[in-house]
């Protein structure tokens, strides 16, 4: 493994388990420390020691979209670690099935809120108070259902496409210093994404060319891969890692 990332802080929201905790995973196999958030502070300490301990990860239990959280987080990792190079928006919540016809507004609220006001401000802290003088790089956990409809998940469908058409506004707001970029995954065998493959595996990976739904590992490579200066001219952009489903007409 690289140690492209030596010397880097990086915050990864929603980052106890799932795609965020492999995000975390891949950064500090690379040489970053990381601070997590998510929560449940249990399921942080478990994902704290499984990262290697205080030297590497730092914990911090808190709602996505609460400000107060988003200010002490931001305040931690540098005070603990001594930057803020890198930022992973990773915490979304999708808590409705169903026609977005019928759909609860005070739901449709908390899903944005979430989703992409969250990622904002998030941005905004981090940006304020490291990456404005220092520079840094941002990457946005989107999906391919804001990319294209997917009925039934319509309201997170569609605040993943607005997180998307944030991340090209952002990026061409805070370059040259600032890189912006996102990616949107399929199907990820997450606790998170269970309802969308569970007991129909087999069937749902039929539909994709590579034959397999994702793994945490999968995305959190690409992240990877973003936030480093292997990617130094790429920024507005959203990677689809999809296993190819895109292209058969399916979003699953």
């Amino acid at each position: 493994m690289s140690t492209r990332f030596d010397g880097k802080t990086a915050i990864v929201t929603g980052a106890s388990r799932g795609i965020g905790f492999a995000i975390a995973e891949r950064l500090v196999a690379e040489g970053a420390r990381v601070v997590l958030t998510g929560r449940g502070k249990d399921a942080l300490d478990e994902a704290v020691a499984a990262l290697g301990g205080p030297d590497r990860a730092l914990g911090v239990a808190g709602k996505a979209d609460d400000e107060e959280h988003q200010a002490d987080v931001v305040r931690r990792a540098i005070a603990t670690f001594g930057s803020a190079d890198l930022l992973v928006n990773n915490a979304g919540i999708n808590p409705a099935y169903g026609p977005m016809i019928d759909l609860d507004l005070a739901v449709a609220r908390k899903v944005v809120d979430v989703n992409v006001l969250a990622a904002l401000g998030w941005t905004q802290r981090v940006h304020a108070a490291w990456m404005k003088e220092h520079g840094g790089a941002v990457v946005n956990v989107s999906s391919v259902s804001g990319v294209k409809p997917a009925p039934g998940i319509g309201m997170y469908g569609a605040s993943k496409a607005m997180l998307i058409s944030m991340t090209e506004l952002l990026a061409v707001e805070l370059g040259p210093d600032i890189r912006v970029n996102a990616v949107a995954p399929a199907v990820v065998k997450t606790k998170f994404a269970t309802a969308l493959y569970e007991g129909r595996e087999a069937e749902v990976a039929a539909q994709y060319p590579l034959k397999r739904l994702g793994v945490p590992d999968d995305i959190g490579g690409v992240v990877a891969f973003l936030l480093s200066e292997d990617a130094a001219w790429l920024t507005g952009q959203t990677v689809v890692v999809d296993g190819g489903v895109t292209l058969t007409g399916g979003v699953e």
